[in-house]
């Protein structure tokens, strides 16, 4: 006979014991599985496939041959799947939920694009094909250049540059040749407080001194303290726009004029084009030069150290000096500038910064974008990413203090003003963030207000994950004003790993695992 009567779910015991540390044999909890490292896992006799043993072979390795066992981990193949999807499982991902990581642009990437960049005859192309053969990708390549220039205002593009830091390379190398071909030595580049910090390390790079430009109060460069700081000494200025404060120039004609005047040029960081493509040109605000991160503006994966693309668009002035190699329309096709020579189009070219041609794949990618979102489509990705940001403002700017009055661009900064008395620290508030199943914000930048908070929920969100978003954020400030100290501190509480050491981990790092003894 069968029972009719199911067991009795004690709901008070189980509540109970999910509130406790229970500790299982196995470190599991649940699907919260436990990962060693490979290295204590895996042993050097283990190999996931069986290979053919090699036979006599002449070393040409002379002195350099190895001498021992290096004693590489070896995993089962089933070992291998598990260890790394377990650990994939411990990364949060956009493909999780909202990743408000300010000045990142983390939004969705379509995988209608992922199918594109895989398409047979793209997929497979190699750079040192002939040029008759690939016809097709340069095709592609002077089609994304001819896209990226009319949405840009700008006359050229740098299709080679492989990231937006190596995009501000090849932009003040340009500026540099251009003032080497005028016979200038100007030696001073000017950086706002707003700017990318990778804008000042760049002109470092190139040989330039850097002059600092400070923010105004509501957080826009000082107009008065650029002019006093214009001179024959001053190469140009690296300006973001919009700013890393999530707020457009409004000056931003008077400051390139003013640039302009001086003799200078006006470099600027595309990184926030999301906020503005299809709405403004940058050609038309007076910009000499500046890259775009394919990846923020369009589409390509983001983050994880991948490929990049950078590509520099830039003014009639500066393009006689971009690198090669580039696109051009011959007489049979296409084809490729790929040297500097004395009396050709590239006889002024500052010279080559890579190997090929760029990141093909991106470039695919972002062409996808462009093609499947369209003119009207690409303007209301500027307008949805404004929107949601200022949606989150709006919904919290009840309970956390705003850094500067006004609607914001793409992004919105608070500061930590709200936590005044409760303490708690935005790194705390940002660490509880992870107990709530988000990614935190950026903390602590832009330098210019204390304790920053610079949340970007981008475009690609919608409403009800937004609002979900901004209910645990209010959720965490309640918490923290009335006096739940415990929450923050040793914040997270249920991830994976917990409250990281960071004075430890930065004074005594341990980079290399030891086998126990």
């Amino acid at each position: 006979m069968l029972n009719n009567q199911g067991r009795q779910t004690d709901i008070n015991t189980a509540a109970a014991l999910s509130n406790n540390n229970v500790t299982t044999h196995s470190g599991n909890r649940g699907l919260d599985q436990e990962e060693l490292l490979i290295y204590e896992i895996g042993n050097s006799q283990t190999c996931g496939v069986d290979l053919e043993e090699v036979g006599e072979f002449k070393n040409r390795l002379g002195g350099v041959t190895r001498d021992n066992e290096i004693g590489l981990a070896g995993l089962s193949e089933p070992e291998c799947m598990r260890h790394y999807t377990r650990l994939s499982r411990k990364n949060y991902a956009i493909d999780m939920g909202l990743y408000p990581l300010g000045s990142c642009t983390m939004k969705h990437n379509p995988r209608i694009n992922e199918k594109v960049v895989r398409l047979p005859g793209l997929g497979d192309i190699h750079p040192l094909q002939p040029v008759s053969t690939v016809q097709g990708a340069l095709d592609l390549m002077d089609t994304l250049a001819h896209w990226l220039k009319t949405l840009t205002g700008m006359p050229a593009v740098a299709m080679s540059p492989k990231a937006g830091a190596h995009g501000e390379l090849c932009g003040v190398m340009a500026i540099k040749a251009a003032l080497d071909k005028r016979g200038e030595n100007r030696t001073v580049i000017l950086a706002p407080e707003s700017a990318h910090g990778t804008n000042p390390a760049t002109a470092a790079l190139c040989g330039y001194k850097i002059k600092n430009i400070p923010s105004t109060k509501d957080g826009r460069v000082d107009l008065q303290a650029l002019k006093d700081a214009l001179g024959p000494d001053v190469a140009g200025i690296m300006l973001t726009n919009p700013n890393t404060c999530g707020l457009f120039e409004r000056d931003i004609i008077e400051i390139a004029d003013a640039v302009h005047a001086a003799g200078g040029y006006f470099y600027c960081d595309g990184a926030n084009f999301n906020a503005i493509v299809g709405k403004v040109r940058p050609g038309d605000l007076g910009v000499d030069a500046m890259h775009i991160n394919l990846h923020k503006t369009f589409s390509t994966p983001h983050g994880g150290g991948g490929p990049g693309a950078g590509p520099v668009v830039l003014s009639e002035a500066l393009a006689p000096f971009a690198p090669v190699p580039y696109v051009v329309h011959g007489e049979d096709g296409f084809d490729l500038v790929e040297h500097v020579t004395d009396d050709g189009c590239s006889k002024d070219s500052f010279g080559r910064m890579t190997a090929f041609h760029g990141q093909m794949g991106m470039n695919i990618r972002a062409l996808a974008f462009m093609m499947s979102h369209g003119t009207d489509g690409l303007a209301r990705v500027a307008e949805d990413s404004v929107l949601n940001a200022n949606y989150v403002m709006a919904s919290l700017s009840d309970v956390m203090t705003a850094s500067f009055d006004g609607p914001c661009m793409h992004e919105c900064l608070f500061d930590d003003r709200f936590l005044a008395d409760t303490g708690v620290a935005t790194l705390d508030f940002a660490k509880a963030m992870i107990d709530e199943g988000y990614h935190p914000m950026t903390m602590y930048f832009p330098l210019v207000v204390h304790g920053a908070m610079l949340i970007e929920p981008t475009e690609s969100e919608s409403k009800q994950s937004v609002d979900q978003f901004v209910g645990s954020l209010r959720h965490l400030v309640e918490q923290a004003k009335s006096g739940n100290k415990d929450l923050f501190s040793g914040a997270p509480y249920l991830a994976p790993r917990k409250r990281l050491d960071e004075t430890r981990a930065a004074r005594s790092p341990v980079l290399r695992w030891t086998k126990p003894e």
